[in-house]
């Protein structure tokens, strides 16, 4: 019973004290006057009543009525019933306001609280003052305090018959039931009748309509919002115009958060002189009136809930965590169906009769059913992880966070994370985990109705009835007698407020009230106690939890079969059947990933050590270490699935003897898991202990036993009814127990608690000292298996547990998983371990000490121990330690004397001839790097690594040779190794060995032979070896001169240290050696008939018509010599002075004579007539010393021009001819790209000419002149009628330097046919190139000029080109590929007869960007975490695809040129790196010769040796090279003729072995072939002589095409079968991305031998089967296994024509006959084959070699077209259109935009960003100024911008080529104030004048600066 009221209050307005004009509330009477001594009175009242403040009024409002709470400091609610009436204001009251009316009036302009309501005012200047009546109660009966307050003030106003004291003692001495659902009637004594309903149970909150209203006032996503708020403890904060809906909203938050209790400040009403309330850092609800809005905008962290408007706004710094799903959608769904129950009929054709609506309490109660089941789903099975601590005096409970987590599958979800860990849950714990107490409607439905909530989740219309039916019981509880009598209460009259009252509230008799008061309390105290008799019971717990998503069991499910395989090897490993166990082992580490795998292990390591097995030899030791660790590795720290809780009496059980008196336990070798550290895991852990002696402490004496002995399942910490999480039998109870062990700790507790006071006094104290006893015997207990834990084998280290982040990293996946004889425990300090950091030091022991104690207190303090055990504890924990560090002490000293274990026998390697062991073997782990293959991953196959062995280094490679470690995989002998030219990174790493548990010391060696070894040493390897190992390699690597390397110290005693030989020497000057260079060359090519049969291919049918006779003519050299072109060089060191053409003959004389290139100067007189000379200008190497000393030049350029030209272009390489085609007699010609002054002589050209000139004009115009010359050597140009000459044209006119604003970049052939085309023609794709940017004036340009194929004709249908007769005559003799940062602002003359093509190109620093990704991306140095896609976006990434897809497209452009008779130059970068690919490939794909053995060798010693590509510059071939990093130009080069290799596998001699080969050697520094950077520099080092008159025998090769040929003669290795070719083929590949492929050199690798490309090491031993067939038994199959990534696929299983051809050569061996040479059977068995097939008429080639192979023979598909006006080389990369596009498809794409062709040229870093920075910038007539980010872009030649930095969409372009000025600019109207005049300047181009505004004027200047120095510049 309770009283009904506690206070009657009365409170008037007041005067301020410090007189302003806002009054104050006073209390004018209270009733009763002395506080009760259960209740003291509240302060603060006053401010309650007016929240908005009290305020005299100019007109009389009606009365107001509002419930404030109060929370007093026991968090007791107080509700404070408020009726507000007004009466006119006494003299004292107004003299109070008038002194500061003002201040009224500005309040009741900004919005303040001014009653608006229409009433009529009172006299004029009558003002009227509030006055409250409250009620201060304990109770919430809202309706009967608004009825009682209502009566007092109806019969005040009405003027009643009855007196007010007597209703108000009446109304203080009202006692009601508090709960129970009884009925109680009440009478004020005013002739009025109230019925008061209790509740059925008080522990369910009373909503009325509060929650109705809410969802109709915010909806429901608003209102779920705000519950998660709530739930999770943020702050929220409700917003209205009227006080009661403020408190209902609250009142509806907290209905819908039971069974929670909020346990934070609530206050439904704050008055506004407490807004600062709101600033409070802990969590809240308030309500606030919508007035004060404006004080709340400031609130970054509150969650704001406006009732009038229906919005919730939610801060951006806030994260309200969701409901975890599918329970929010379907919380959410069925919310809609009680709000909007039409919503499912809506779409109906034939709609139903509507049932009628639900009253809005009936919604309420529906609204809170969903609530309800909504907490029931989430909390369903909570008591199964609730830990009893303590049982008396009173229940100590804890829950079991980690568990319930783990067991719902929730361990992620932030929400329940939070939910758990707030201060709501721990007061649910507290209170509902008590096991004896009354239930209520939520324990029945989270015990009872989960599995019918579970079964309904997908059957809306039976989720609807169940709510339904809670919605009934939820209504009956507030409503427990429906029909109730009417109330009777009077109440005023009609606007009676507006009546004059006759008087103000009179003053009551306190006399009276009090005697009233006094009676009844005398009263009730003679009444006996009403005793309310609780019906307590057992809380039922439910069936246990399960998960909220099913999971499926994914790539570890554990079937029976799994968990049979680990019993099956425990049982192995206990028996000692220790081979059976180990073949096991792999398959249980793998089940292992699996939680039913893991209890299984821990349930069968349980059995063992009941049946007393728990002591184990060192094998058994080490299996079991291993499996446990490999079980804990995958746990968190929070253990939720309670496998290290299961370990823990494990560790502390398994051991191992190691000397009488010394064992070593398990818990020694897996101290390396985080859980361990983490003190939740050890509370949880030592709760769910307690809770289990607790139990056995209350079983029955017949079910008593001694508590250590009972059998806990560690998975349940609950007393033995937890179940396996997806287990088959997940109905069942887990342990095998007897029956009346099936009670749980709650049960027991239940009992004890209902027999509690039924104990006597003794007997209750007894069982308090056990149960105390019992948890204090625990603490010690744990104290000691911490410390067991915690402390590291080796304390004497200063480091403790490593930093265990990494235990989650792909890296360190095998972490733990196996354990030496030895493990232990050391790592990281423990300073930044959580758990026990402290910085002041490092002491083991102390740092355990701590976090032991800190423990310690927390839960013995939680378990209620007394203090004196607490102080005896903490004595107690430092002797623990140490008694334990003692203990370890002896047992880290007899671990290491263990035998140790047996190491496998290193595996020597084989070595080369010459090849010596610098570093002998160092034992290593070679660990798996990211690639599958040898870790056995998707790919199948075993897991060859991680191998253990040795590490060996020799002059040559880095070998590792070793065997796996994995017992399955068998004797396998794994090889990996690379030469040590080829590293290109080495770091050292911290890694784990498959061994040691522990981090150790590594090396990764990463080579750019796509070889990656990861080594951890071997822990014999001391840290001075490994430091050793790194520094020889090192010095390997970088010797301090080329003649350091292998090919020089091979087979010598050549130490690497040497300097180079003095520059001083015997022997002939350079210039006779260049005499002696033109005689050779010229008696070489005497011989050039023999020579071109011998490189052409086998001649069974013919390739094309003979050469002419005249060609086979001897060739003269011009051998004057100009003395003002050459400067003396110094002297050489030649050995030999008859060699100095061995070089050049081979290279490029040969290749010039077959061409048809070599001609005579002078000595005859048909010379004239031959266009091209060889010129010896450069055979000192004076002009260019990067170019062969004989060079291929126009006819009529003289020697001592060439000096003067080679001066326009970089590095002096100035055009020379590389090739000429037989067909079209058009020219290749390369050369370095312009100096910018030749381009500024050659094409820059201006209207007025200029007088003077200087000697860049006559350079240039030399320039010019040999242009001309290369243009008039050619065939169709000779002829063209005096076109060729530059008569009408000064020097001067071509030479000015700046360029003229209006030049046309059209270049028609025909001057008088420009205007027809400019009017008529489309614009071109070539276009753009030379006009992007400028005026849209221009039609015609060069793209016209670019004369196509006439698309009418049939296509051919392999891509070949269509007959030379339809080209036209209008195409240029010449262009000149250039790139575009070299080009840019170039116009050349309408006259001229060659033409520019810009285009973009990467640079080597983006090769070897580029490269380096690739490797990363082929080779990762860790095991990919998603193994798909994350190759190929790192493939992608690279951007190497793009660059090969450029480089061909770029090729295949110039075949097409060069195919249609126009001459080309290259002259890109320096002429040595991507003008070498183009050329070459050029060359590859126009010339049939180059793509056989010899004229590829021909093709790269020529194009790449001779000119002067820089091998060792490139490769970092030495000490000088080593910042600046591998560029595999070469490399890039060989991937793109592999490219076309695919695409056309009949068209060439050489197998792709070849190139992979070449790929290898030409970074091994094996061969001296690649070496150097030039021919100048192999002549300095004497390189092109030794190679004669050497004594030859069985020295090593020194040539790789020397090997190359030794190893052809024995083995078709490098020879292509399917090679067919056709006629003359020009190859026409495709170059698109989408038709490129990776490489096999970069992801394939043998293990079993390493590297394929030394052939004298892949050759290996004979192969078993052949020995075992010795001994005289059955002939043994031949079969063998052949794993793809360990066997090499092309020697285990060789293709049918090599193995044919092997098994012949063995058959005439075993004849005694001499074999054949593999060449000659294959050429004789091709002659006959062809000879077979004669009779059909059609030579075909052998039927044995397909050659219609149609979908190889293809073209890129770039055709010249020819449209119907003007003539434009359509550039298209899809064949299949291009070669089936018509004529008006060729017109639509001459229409396209000019912009298409530099897309398909971009560099890979398309943002060239010279100087950046922001400008303002004026916009266009009648626009502001705007800043924007500006980009001066010095390669394109551009100034752009963007609307901010990080912007990648550019707003606009000026084109620097269009720019007349940069002048100083003026201070305009709308430009930035701040900034000084002096920062602004115009650009002034030929369109417009742009302003231009800096920061600032130093900045200004620097921008003027920058761009003055681009246009000087261009």
């Amino acid at each position: 019973m309770a009283r009904l009221a506690d206070y009657f209050v009365l409170v008037a307005f007041g005067p301020h004290p410090r007189g302003s004009g806002e009054g104050q509330g006073q209390i004018l009477q209270r009733f009763p006057e002395k506080d009760w001594e259960d209740n003291p009175f509240p302060q603060g009242i006053e401010l309650f009543c007016q929240p908005s403040g009290w305020q005299l009024c100019p007109e009389r409002s009606p009365p107001t009525f509002f419930v404030a709470v109060l929370t007093d400091i026991n968090s007791e609610r107080h509700y404070c019933a408020c009726l507000t009436f007004w009466e006119p204001a006494g003299p004292t009251q107004e003299a109070a306001c008038t002194e500061d009316a003002a201040v009224r009036e500005e309040n009741a302009d900004e919005g303040g609280p001014v009653q608006l309501s229409p009433a009529t005012a009172g006299p004029p200047g009558q003002l009227f003052a509030p006055k409250t009546l409250v009620l201060v109660s304990r109770l919430d009966h809202a309706e009967v305090f608004r009825n009682s307050l209502g009566l007092i003030y109806t019969i005040h106003v009405e003027g009643l018959n009855v007196g007010l004291e007597n209703v108000v003692g009446n109304l203080l001495t009202c006692i009601i039931p508090l709960a129970g659902g009884s009925q109680r009637t009440i009478s004020l004594g005013a002739g009025d009748r109230q019925v008061i309903q209790t509740p059925l149970t008080d522990s369910l909150p009373i909503s009325r309509c509060s929650v109705a209203l809410l969802f109709r006032q915010l909806g429901i996503a608003n209102v779920l919002s705000l519950f998660c708020a709530a739930l999770t403890e943020h702050k929220v904060l409700f917003l209205s115009r009227s006080y009661q809906r403020l408190s209902d909203a609250c009142r509806g938050l907290l209905a819908l958060l039971f069974p929670l209790r909020y346990s934070f400040t609530y206050v439904p009403i704050l008055p506004a002189q407490l807004l600062e309330v709101l600033s409070t850092p802990t969590p809240f609800i308030i309500g606030v009136n919508a007035a004060f809005q404006a004080e709340t905008q400031e609130l970054l962290d509150v969650i704001v809930a406006d009732l009038d408007g229906g919005t919730v706004t939610v801060p951006e710094c806030v994260h309200i965590p969701a409901l975890p799903e599918p329970l929010h959608s379907q919380t959410h769904s069925v919310l809609s169906m009680v709000l909007d129950p039409e919503l499912e009929l809506a779409d109906l054709a034939f709609p139903p009769p509507m049932a009628s609506a639900s009253s809005l309490k009936m919604q309420d109660k529906e609204l809170r059913a969903v609530f309800l089941r909504l907490f029931a789903q989430l909390l369903q099975g909570y008591r199964w992880c609730l830990h009893m601590v303590r049982i008396h005096p009173e229940p100590v409970i804890r829950f079991h966070k980690a568990a319930f987590l783990g067991q719902r599958g929730l361990v992620e979800d932030d929400f329940l994370m939070k939910v758990l860990e707030g201060m709501a849950f721990a007061g649910f714990v507290s209170e509902r985990g008590v096991p004896y107490r009354p239930t209520d409607l939520f324990d029945e439905l989270v015990a009872h109705e989960v599995a019918r909530m579970r079964a309904d989740e997908n059957n809306p219309q039976r989720v609807l009835r169940h709510v339904k039916e809670l919605a009934e019981q939820l209504y009956k509880n507030e409503n427990p007698y429906p029909a109730v009598a009417m109330h009777k209460v009077q109440r005023p009259g009609e606007a009676s407020h507006l009546r004059r009252a006759p008087r103000p509230f009179p003053r009551l008799d306190e006399g009276t009230v009090q005697w009233i008061v006094d009676q009844a309390t005398a009263k009730m105290q003679g009444a006996p106690p009403a005793v309310k008799a609780e019906r307590r019971t057992t809380v039922p717990s439910g069936p246990p939890m399960t998960a909220i998503v099913e999971r499926s069991s994914g790539l570890h499910g554990n079937s029976a079969r799994r968990l049979e395989v680990v019993r099956n090897c425990i049982s192995c490993v206990f028996e000692g059947k220790m081979l059976e166990a180990k073949k096991l082992l792999p398959a249980v580490l793998r089940a292992l990933k699996g939680r039913a795998a893991r209890r299984c292990l821990t349930q069968e390591l349980h059995l063992h050590v009941q049946q007393n097995r728990a002591v184990l030899d060192h094998q058994q030791f080490d299996f079991v270490v291993r499996m446990m660790n490999c079980c804990l590795q995958d746990c968190t720290s929070l253990d939720e699935h309670g496998v290290a809780a299961a370990l823990l009496p494990l560790v502390t059980a398994f051991c191992r003897k190691l000397s009488p008196g010394v064992t070593q336990f398990a818990y020694s070798c897996v101290q390396e898991h985080v859980v361990w550290s983490t003190p939740q895991f050890w509370e949880a852990m030592f709760y769910g202990d307690v809770q289990t002696h607790i139990r056995a402490l209350y079983l029955e004496p017949a079910e008593d036993r001694d508590p250590t002995q009972v059998c806990r399942d560690p998975w349940n910490p609950s007393g033995g009814r937890w179940l396996v999480p997806g287990s088959p039998s997940a109905l069942q109870q887990v342990g095998e127990a007897p029956a009346e062990d099936e009670r749980s700790a709650l049960d027991v507790a239940s009992e004890q608690r209902r027999l509690w006071p039924t104990l006597s006094r003794e007997k209750q104290q007894e069982l308090v000292q056990k149960e105390e006893s019992t948890v204090f015997s625990q603490a010690i207990h744990y104290a000691n298996r911490m410390s067991y834990l915690l402390l590291p084998l080796d304390t004497s280290k200063s480091r403790l547990l490593r930093e265990r982040a990494g235990l989650g990293d792909p890296e360190s996946a095998s972490n733990s998983l196996l354990t030496s004889s030895m493990a232990g425990s050391v790592a990281e300090s423990y300073d930044t371990e959580s758990g026990f950091e402290d910085a002041e030091t490092c002491d083991v022991a102390g740092a355990v000490v701590r976090f032991i104690n800190r423990f310690v207190d927390k839960v013995c303090t939680e378990s209620g121990v007394t203090s004196d055990h607490l102080k005896g504890l903490h004595v107690m924990v430092p002797d623990i330690v140490q008694m334990h560090i003692e203990t370890l002490e002896a047992v880290h000293r007899e671990s290491k004397r263990l035998p140790p274990i047996q190491k496998p026998k290193l595996l020597r390697p084989r070595l080369l001839p010459g090849e010596e062991c610098v570093l002998d073997g160092l034992r290593v782990y070679l660990l798996p790097d990211g690639r599958e293959e040898g870790a056995g991953g998707s790919a199948g196959g075993p897991a060859l690594l991680p191998a253990e062995g040795a590490v060996f280094l020799t002059t040559y490679r880095v070998i590792f040779t070793g065997m796996p470690t994995d017992p399955l995989v068998g004797e396998q002998v794994v090889v990996r190794s690379f030469p040590v030219a080829a590293l290109t990174k080495e770091k050292r790493v911290s890694v784990q060995t498959p061994v040691e548990p522990l981090l150790q010391d590594g090396l990764q060696l990463r080579s750019c032979t796509f070889q990656l070894l990861k080594m951890a040493f071997d822990e014999e390897v001391g840290s001075d070896s490994a430091e050793l190992f790194r520094k020889q390699l090192h010095k390997l690597r970088y010797p301090p001169d080329v003649r350091g390397t292998f090919a020089f110290t091979l087979g010598s005693a050549h130490t690497p240290g040497r300097p180079p030989r003095a520059t001083k020497d015997k022997g002939p000057s350079l210039r006779t050696l260049s005499r002696n260079l033109v005689k050779n060359a010229k008696k070489t090519m005497g011989r050039q008939h023999v020579a071109r049969k011998k490189y052409h291919p086998p001649g069974w049918e013919h390739r094309g018509p003979p050469p002419p006779e005249d060609e086979e003519d001897a060739i003269s050299v011009s051998e004057e010599l100009e003395p003002s072109t050459l400067t003396p060089a110094s002297a050489l060191k030649p050995s030999d002075r008859m060699t100095m053409s061995s070089l050049v003959e081979r290279a490029c004389c040969r290749d010039y004579q077959r061409l048809g290139l070599g001609t005579l100067s002078s000595s005859l007189s048909r010379a004239k007539s031959e266009p091209f000379r060889i010129s010896p200008v450069n055979r000192m190497y004076a002009i260019c010393r990067s170019y062969p000393g004989l060079l291929i030049v126009p006819q009529s350029v003289q020697d001592n021009a060439l000096q003067r030209v080679s001066r326009c272009y970089r590095q002096n390489r100035f055009p020379v001819v590389c090739w000429r085609s037989g067909r079209s007699k058009a020219v290749l010609l390369r050369s370095g790209g312009l100096h910018s002054k030749g381009v500024v002589g050659l094409f820059k050209a201006q209207n007025a000419p200029s007088p003077g000139q200087s000697q860049a004009d006559s350079s240039s115009l030399e320039q010019e002149k040999y242009l001309q010359a290369v243009v008039s050597s050619m065939p169709r140009c000779a002829d063209a009628s005096g076109r060729n000459t530059l008569s009408g044209f000064s020097s001067a006119h071509m030479g000015s330097h700046v360029p003229s604003p209006r030049a046309r970049v059209t270049t028609l052939s025909n001057p008088m046919a420009a205007s027809a085309s400019r009017r008529t023609a489309p614009r071109g794709k070539w276009g753009s190139v030379r006009a992007s940017g400028r005026s849209g004036v221009l039609g015609g340009d060069v793209g016209s000029r670019l004369a196509g194929r006439d698309m009418l004709a049939p296509p051919q249908a392999n891509g070949a080109p269509p007959d030379p007769g339809f080209l036209r005559p209008q195409r240029a003799p010449l262009y000149i590929i250039g790139d575009k940062a070299q080009l840019k602002g170039v116009r050349p003359d309408p006259l001229q007869q060659w033409e520019l093509v810009p285009i973009e190109v990467f640079e080597a620093r983006q090769v070897k960007t580029s490269f380096k990704k690739l490797l990363k991306a082929c080779v990762p140095g860790c095991p990919a975490t998603e193994p798909g896609p994350s190759f190929l976006r790192s493939l992608e990434d690279s951007e190497w695809l793009t660059q090969i897809h450029k480089l061909l497209q770029v090729s295949v452009l110039v075949v097409e040129l060069l195919d249609s008779g126009s001459s080309v130059l290259v002259s890109l970068e320096d002429g040595w790196d991507i003008t070498t690919q183009v050329v070459s490939l050029v060359q590859l794909l126009s010339d049939p010769f180059y793509r056989t053995l010899e004229g590829f060798r021909l093709l790269v010693e020529k194009e790449w040796l001779s000119f002067g590509h820089r091998f060792s510059h490139r490769g970092a071939h030495t000490l000088a090279g080593q910042s600046s990093g591998v560029t595999p130009v070469f490399l890039q080069f060989l991937d793109c003729v592999h490219q076309v290799h695919l695409q056309f596998p009949m068209e060439f001699e050489f197998s792709p072995f070849y190139l992979k080969f070449l790929g290898y050697h030409h970074v091994s520094r094996r061969f001296r072939t690649f070496l150097l950077d030039s021919d100048y520099e192999r002549i300095e080092l004497g390189l092109l002589y030794e190679e004669k008159g050497e004594p030859r025998g069985q020295q090593a090769c020194r040539s790789v095409w020397e090997y190359v040929d030794r190893l052809s003669k024995r083995t078709p290795l490098f020879y292509n079968y399917m090679y067919a070719p056709e006629d003359a083929e020009v190859l026409r590949p495709y170059s698109n991305v989408s038709n490129l492929k990776v490489w096999d050199f970069y992801t394939k690798e043998t293990l079993a031998e390493g590297p394929l490309y030394d052939w004298e090491l892949a050759q290996g031993p004979p192969e078993p089967p052949e020995e075992e067939r010795l001994d005289g038994g059955a002939p043994q199959s031949r079969r063998r296994v052949v794993w793809p990534c360990y066997d090499s696929r092309p020697r285990a299983q060789p293709d049918a024509i090599s193995r044919l051809l092997e098994e012949l050569q063995r058959l005439e061996t075993e004849l005694g006959r001499p074999p054949e040479r593999w060449k000659d059977t294959w050429d004789r068995v091709k002659a006959a084959q062809r000879l077979e097939g004669r009779p059909d008429g059609r030579g075909t080639p052998s039927s044995l070699l397909v050659s219609s192979v149609p979908h190889h023979r293809r073209s890129l598909g770039v055709y010249l077209q020819e449209g119907p006006v003007g003539s434009t080389l359509s550039l298209s990369l899809d064949s299949d259109q291009s070669s089936g596009s018509t004529a008006s498809g060729s017109r639509q794409a001459a229409r396209r935009s000019t912009s298409t062709l530099y897309s398909q040229f971009q560099t890979a870093e398309s943002e060239n960003r010279s100087h950046e920075g922001t400008l303002y910038k004026k916009g266009a007539f009648m626009k502001p100024w705007k800043a924007r980010w500006f980009v001066l872009d010095k390669t394109k030649h551009q100034l752009r911008y963007y609307d901010h930095r990080v912007d990648t969409e550019c707003k606009g372009v000026i084109d620097l080529a269009e720019v007349e000025a940069v002048a100083p600019g003026t201070h305009t109207m709308g430009a930035p104030k701040t900034v000084d005049e002096k920062a602004f300047f115009d650009v002034k181009t030929t369109r417009r004048v742009y302003n231009f505004c800096a920061q600032d004027v130093p900045s200004a200047q620097q921008w003027v600066d920058q761009i003055q120095g681009c246009l000087s510049d261009a």
